[in-house]
Protein backbone atom coordinates (compact mmCIF):
# COMPACT_ATOMS: atom_id res chain seq x y z
CA UNK A 1 0.00 0.00 0.00
CA UNK A 2 1.97 2.98 -1.27
CA UNK A 3 1.61 6.13 0.80
CA UNK A 4 0.74 8.21 -2.23
CA UNK A 5 -2.32 6.00 -2.84
CA UNK A 6 -3.71 6.14 0.72
CA UNK A 7 -7.01 7.89 1.36
CA UNK A 8 -8.68 8.87 4.62
CA UNK A 9 -10.51 6.37 6.80
CA UNK A 10 -9.32 3.13 5.30
CA UNK A 11 -7.42 0.16 6.72
CA UNK A 12 -3.63 0.24 6.28
CA UNK A 13 -1.54 -2.92 6.14
CA UNK A 14 2.05 -2.66 4.97
CA UNK A 15 5.77 -2.18 5.55
CA UNK A 16 7.33 1.27 5.91
CA UNK A 17 10.67 2.86 6.84
CA UNK A 18 10.96 4.92 10.03
CA UNK A 19 12.22 8.42 9.18
CA UNK A 20 12.11 9.87 12.71
CA UNK A 21 10.19 9.49 15.96
CA UNK A 22 8.76 11.76 18.64
CA UNK A 23 8.87 10.93 22.38
CA UNK A 24 6.20 9.10 24.37
CA UNK A 25 3.52 11.40 25.78
CA UNK A 26 0.55 11.01 28.14
CA UNK A 27 -2.96 11.24 26.74
CA UNK A 28 -6.41 10.70 28.25
CA UNK A 29 -6.45 6.91 27.92
CA UNK A 30 -2.77 6.06 28.24
CA UNK A 31 0.53 6.83 26.47
CA UNK A 32 1.20 7.55 22.81
CA UNK A 33 4.06 8.36 20.48
CA UNK A 34 4.49 9.46 16.88
CA UNK A 35 6.59 8.19 13.99
CA UNK A 36 7.27 9.60 10.56
CA UNK A 37 7.26 6.67 8.14
CA UNK A 38 7.85 6.48 4.41
CA UNK A 39 8.18 4.44 1.25
CA UNK A 40 9.41 5.35 -2.27
CA UNK A 41 6.17 7.26 -2.93
CA UNK A 42 6.17 9.58 0.09
CA UNK A 43 6.01 10.00 3.87
CA UNK A 44 3.24 10.15 6.48
CA UNK A 45 2.87 10.70 10.24
CA UNK A 46 1.78 7.77 12.37
CA UNK A 47 0.47 7.87 15.95
CA UNK A 48 0.49 4.83 18.19
CA UNK A 49 -2.23 5.06 20.86
CA UNK A 50 -0.99 2.87 23.69
CA UNK A 51 -2.55 1.76 26.96
CA UNK A 52 -1.86 3.07 30.47
CA UNK A 53 0.99 0.55 30.81
CA UNK A 54 3.80 3.05 30.29
CA UNK A 55 6.55 0.43 30.50
CA UNK A 56 4.94 -1.45 27.61
CA UNK A 57 4.66 1.65 25.45
CA UNK A 58 8.21 2.75 26.36
CA UNK A 59 9.52 -0.71 25.46
CA UNK A 60 7.93 -0.61 22.03
CA UNK A 61 9.09 2.97 21.43
CA UNK A 62 12.69 2.18 22.45
CA UNK A 63 12.76 -0.89 20.20
CA UNK A 64 12.15 1.30 17.14
CA UNK A 65 15.14 3.05 15.57
CA UNK A 66 15.49 5.47 12.70
CA UNK A 67 15.76 3.58 9.38
CA UNK A 68 14.06 0.49 10.82
CA UNK A 69 11.40 -1.17 8.69
CA UNK A 70 8.13 -1.63 10.56
CA UNK A 71 5.00 -3.60 9.81
CA UNK A 72 1.85 -1.52 10.33
CA UNK A 73 -1.77 -2.54 10.69
CA UNK A 74 -3.90 0.51 11.40
CA UNK A 75 -6.25 3.05 9.85
CA UNK A 76 -5.80 6.32 8.03
CA UNK A 77 -7.32 9.50 9.39
CA UNK A 78 -7.22 13.25 8.85
CA UNK A 79 -5.36 15.36 11.40
CA UNK A 80 -5.20 19.13 10.84
CA UNK A 81 -6.31 18.42 7.26
CA UNK A 82 -3.31 16.15 6.72
CA UNK A 83 -3.52 12.42 6.10
CA UNK A 84 -2.12 10.37 8.99
CA UNK A 85 -2.18 6.82 10.36
CA UNK A 86 -3.62 5.74 13.70
CA UNK A 87 -2.70 2.48 15.40
CA UNK A 88 -4.94 1.39 18.25
CA UNK A 89 -3.98 -1.87 19.99
CA UNK A 90 -4.93 -4.63 20.41
CA UNK A 91 -6.38 -4.65 16.89
CA UNK A 92 -3.69 -2.36 15.49
CA UNK A 93 -0.15 -3.65 15.06
CA UNK A 94 3.29 -2.02 15.01
CA UNK A 95 6.24 -4.41 14.71
CA UNK A 96 9.91 -3.91 13.90
CA UNK A 97 10.97 -6.28 11.10
CA UNK A 98 14.26 -8.13 10.75
CA UNK A 99 16.30 -7.71 7.56
CA UNK A 100 15.20 -11.11 6.19
CA UNK A 101 11.55 -10.05 6.45
CA UNK A 102 11.71 -7.38 3.75
CA UNK A 103 13.49 -6.51 0.53
CA UNK A 104 15.34 -3.19 0.54
CA UNK A 105 14.29 -2.66 -3.08
CA UNK A 106 10.77 -2.17 -1.70
CA UNK A 107 12.03 1.14 -0.29
CA UNK A 108 14.75 2.24 -2.71
CA UNK A 109 13.55 2.75 -6.31
CA UNK A 110 15.19 0.86 -9.16
CA UNK A 111 16.13 2.00 -12.65
CA UNK A 112 13.34 1.56 -15.17
CA UNK A 113 15.98 0.36 -17.63
CA UNK A 114 17.42 -3.15 -17.82
CA UNK A 115 20.79 -3.15 -16.05
CA UNK A 116 22.06 -6.20 -17.99
CA UNK A 117 21.34 -4.48 -21.28
CA UNK A 118 22.92 -1.22 -20.12
CA UNK A 119 26.06 -3.01 -18.92
CA UNK A 120 26.34 -4.89 -22.21
CA UNK A 121 26.06 -1.59 -24.09
CA UNK A 122 28.73 0.02 -21.89
CA UNK A 123 31.03 -2.97 -22.36
CA UNK A 124 30.53 -2.77 -26.13
CA UNK A 125 31.68 0.85 -26.08
CA UNK A 126 34.78 -0.18 -24.10
CA UNK A 127 35.45 -3.03 -26.54
CA UNK A 128 35.46 -0.52 -29.40
CA UNK A 129 38.29 1.53 -27.88
CA UNK A 130 41.54 1.36 -29.86
CA UNK A 131 44.17 2.66 -27.45
CA UNK A 132 45.32 -0.46 -25.61
CA UNK A 133 46.47 1.41 -22.51
CA UNK A 134 43.17 3.24 -22.05
CA UNK A 135 41.18 0.09 -22.80
CA UNK A 136 43.31 -1.75 -20.24
CA UNK A 137 42.44 0.84 -17.56
CA UNK A 138 38.71 0.64 -18.31
CA UNK A 139 38.74 -3.18 -18.47
CA UNK A 140 40.52 -3.39 -15.11
CA UNK A 141 37.35 -2.02 -13.57
CA UNK A 142 34.34 -3.03 -15.64
CA UNK A 143 35.57 -6.58 -16.28
CA UNK A 144 36.41 -7.16 -12.63
CA UNK A 145 33.48 -9.23 -11.24
CA UNK A 146 33.83 -7.78 -7.72
CA UNK A 147 33.62 -4.23 -9.11
CA UNK A 148 30.93 -4.84 -11.72
CA UNK A 149 28.62 -6.58 -9.23
CA UNK A 150 28.51 -3.37 -7.16
CA UNK A 151 28.64 -0.97 -10.10
CA UNK A 152 25.55 -2.24 -11.93
CA UNK A 153 23.33 -2.02 -8.84
CA UNK A 154 24.59 1.19 -7.24
CA UNK A 155 22.69 4.49 -7.20
CA UNK A 156 24.08 7.54 -8.95
CA UNK A 157 23.10 10.03 -6.24
CA UNK A 158 21.00 10.37 -3.11
CA UNK A 159 18.07 12.16 -4.70
CA UNK A 160 18.86 14.85 -7.29
CA UNK A 161 19.58 12.68 -10.32
CA UNK A 162 19.77 8.91 -10.79
CA UNK A 163 18.89 8.39 -7.12
CA UNK A 164 17.89 4.77 -7.64
CA UNK A 165 19.43 1.32 -7.85
CA UNK A 166 21.20 1.01 -11.18
CA UNK A 167 21.41 4.79 -11.41
CA UNK A 168 25.22 4.91 -11.47
CA UNK A 169 25.37 2.57 -14.47
CA UNK A 170 22.52 4.43 -16.20
CA UNK A 171 24.25 7.80 -15.73
CA UNK A 172 27.66 6.44 -16.75
CA UNK A 173 26.26 4.97 -19.96
CA UNK A 174 24.47 8.21 -20.79
CA UNK A 175 27.65 10.25 -20.30
CA UNK A 176 29.60 7.80 -22.49
CA UNK A 177 26.96 7.97 -25.23
CA UNK A 178 26.96 11.78 -25.17
CA UNK A 179 30.75 11.72 -25.51
CA UNK A 180 30.38 9.27 -28.39
CA UNK A 181 28.06 11.73 -30.13
CA UNK A 182 30.42 14.64 -29.45
CA UNK A 183 33.15 12.69 -31.23
CA UNK A 184 30.96 12.34 -34.33
CA UNK A 185 30.42 16.12 -34.29
CA UNK A 186 34.07 16.87 -33.47
CA UNK A 187 36.18 13.96 -34.79
CA UNK A 188 39.38 15.73 -33.78
CA UNK A 189 38.57 14.85 -30.15
CA UNK A 190 40.33 11.82 -28.70
CA UNK A 191 37.41 9.36 -28.50
CA UNK A 192 39.18 6.79 -26.31
CA UNK A 193 40.26 9.41 -23.81
CA UNK A 194 36.70 10.76 -23.55
CA UNK A 195 35.24 7.28 -23.11
CA UNK A 196 37.78 6.51 -20.39
CA UNK A 197 36.77 9.64 -18.49
CA UNK A 198 33.07 9.01 -19.07
CA UNK A 199 33.14 5.40 -17.89
CA UNK A 200 35.33 5.98 -14.84
CA UNK A 201 34.42 9.50 -13.68
CA UNK A 202 31.99 8.47 -10.93
CA UNK A 203 33.25 5.08 -9.74
CA UNK A 204 34.06 6.61 -6.33
CA UNK A 205 30.32 6.81 -5.70
CA UNK A 206 30.40 3.10 -4.88
CA UNK A 207 32.23 4.13 -1.70
CA UNK A 208 30.56 7.51 -1.30
CA UNK A 209 26.96 6.24 -1.18
CA UNK A 210 25.48 3.52 1.01
CA UNK A 211 22.18 1.74 0.42
CA UNK A 212 20.12 0.52 3.36
CA UNK A 213 16.40 1.26 3.34
CA UNK A 214 17.38 4.52 1.65
CA UNK A 215 20.38 6.06 -0.08
CA UNK A 216 22.74 7.94 2.21
CA UNK A 217 26.27 9.34 2.20
CA UNK A 218 28.91 7.23 3.94
CA UNK A 219 31.28 8.78 6.48
CA UNK A 220 34.09 8.46 3.92
CA UNK A 221 31.90 10.05 1.28
CA UNK A 222 31.07 12.96 3.57
CA UNK A 223 34.70 13.66 4.51
CA UNK A 224 36.46 12.82 1.23
CA UNK A 225 33.91 12.67 -1.59
CA UNK A 226 33.61 10.58 -4.74
CA UNK A 227 35.80 12.81 -6.90
CA UNK A 228 38.85 12.27 -4.67
CA UNK A 229 38.06 8.58 -4.19
CA UNK A 230 37.72 8.06 -7.95
CA UNK A 231 41.05 9.80 -8.51
CA UNK A 232 42.67 7.61 -5.86
CA UNK A 233 41.36 4.31 -7.24
CA UNK A 234 42.13 5.04 -10.89
CA UNK A 235 45.59 6.42 -10.06
CA UNK A 236 46.51 3.25 -8.16
CA UNK A 237 45.26 1.10 -11.02
CA UNK A 238 47.28 3.06 -13.59
CA UNK A 239 50.41 2.69 -11.44
CA UNK A 240 49.86 -1.07 -11.33
CA UNK A 241 49.26 -1.22 -15.09
CA UNK A 242 52.28 1.01 -15.77
CA UNK A 243 50.22 3.36 -17.93
CA UNK A 244 52.43 5.77 -19.93
CA UNK A 245 52.97 8.99 -18.02
CA UNK A 246 51.37 11.36 -20.53
CA UNK A 247 48.19 9.29 -20.73
CA UNK A 248 48.15 8.89 -16.98
CA UNK A 249 48.36 12.65 -16.53
CA UNK A 250 45.47 13.27 -18.95
CA UNK A 251 43.23 10.65 -17.34
CA UNK A 252 43.92 12.15 -13.93
CA UNK A 253 43.03 15.57 -15.30
CA UNK A 254 39.73 14.27 -16.69
CA UNK A 255 38.79 12.92 -13.27
CA UNK A 256 39.84 16.03 -11.34
CA UNK A 257 38.06 18.44 -13.67
CA UNK A 258 34.84 16.58 -14.44
CA UNK A 259 32.73 18.81 -12.16
CA UNK A 260 33.72 21.65 -14.46
CA UNK A 261 33.96 24.51 -11.98
CA UNK A 262 35.72 25.00 -8.68
CA UNK A 263 32.47 26.03 -7.00
CA UNK A 264 31.09 22.62 -8.06
CA UNK A 265 33.96 20.82 -6.32
CA UNK A 266 36.51 20.52 -9.14
CA UNK A 267 40.07 21.22 -7.97
CA UNK A 268 40.97 21.87 -11.62
CA UNK A 269 39.09 23.46 -14.50
CA UNK A 270 38.98 21.52 -17.79
CA UNK A 271 42.20 22.34 -19.63
CA UNK A 272 41.90 19.96 -22.59
CA UNK A 273 38.90 19.62 -24.93
CA UNK A 274 38.26 16.01 -23.89
CA UNK A 275 37.96 17.10 -20.25
CA UNK A 276 35.52 19.84 -21.26
CA UNK A 277 33.51 17.27 -23.21
CA UNK A 278 33.30 14.88 -20.23
CA UNK A 279 32.23 17.72 -17.93
CA UNK A 280 29.57 18.94 -20.35
CA UNK A 281 28.28 15.39 -20.92
CA UNK A 282 28.13 14.77 -17.17
CA UNK A 283 26.35 18.08 -16.55
CA UNK A 284 23.93 17.57 -19.44
CA UNK A 285 22.80 14.13 -18.33
CA UNK A 286 22.56 14.97 -14.62
CA UNK A 287 20.58 18.19 -15.15
CA UNK A 288 18.23 16.72 -17.78
CA UNK A 289 17.56 13.66 -15.62
CA UNK A 290 16.92 15.85 -12.59
CA UNK A 291 14.38 18.02 -14.41
CA UNK A 292 12.67 15.06 -16.09
CA UNK A 293 12.42 13.23 -12.75
CA UNK A 294 10.78 16.24 -11.06
CA UNK A 295 8.34 16.60 -13.96
CA UNK A 296 7.44 12.92 -13.76
CA UNK A 297 6.80 13.12 -10.02
CA UNK A 298 4.87 16.41 -10.13
CA UNK A 299 1.36 15.94 -8.75
CA UNK A 300 -0.36 19.18 -9.65
CA UNK A 301 -2.79 20.58 -12.17
CA UNK A 302 -0.74 23.79 -12.38
CA UNK A 303 1.09 24.67 -15.56
CA UNK A 304 4.37 25.15 -13.69
CA UNK A 305 6.33 23.91 -10.72
CA UNK A 306 9.15 25.92 -9.13
CA UNK A 307 12.48 24.19 -8.61
CA UNK A 308 15.41 25.83 -6.85
CA UNK A 309 17.94 24.64 -9.47
CA UNK A 310 15.85 25.59 -12.50
CA UNK A 311 13.24 28.21 -11.56
CA UNK A 312 9.81 27.71 -13.13
CA UNK A 313 9.46 24.43 -15.04
CA UNK A 314 6.62 24.11 -17.55
CA UNK A 315 4.60 20.90 -17.22
CA UNK A 316 2.19 20.98 -20.14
Amino acid sequence: MLIKNLVAYEAVDGKYVVKFKKPVQKYAKGYSFQLRVGDPSGEIMLRYWGTEKKDEVDGLFNSIKKDDVVYIAGETTLFNNNLAININPPGGKLTVLQSHEYDKTDFVPESEKNTNEMYAELTKLADSMENRHLKEIVYSFIKDPAFSEKFVRHPGAMYKHHGWLGGLLEHTLNVAKICEYLHTAHPELNRDLMLTGAILHDIGKIRELEVTTHIRTSAEGMLIGHLAMTFEEVSKKMDTLKTPEELKMKVKHLLLSHHGKMEYGSPKLPAIPEALAVYMADETDSKLTEMLTYIKKAETDDDYIYLANFGNVYLK
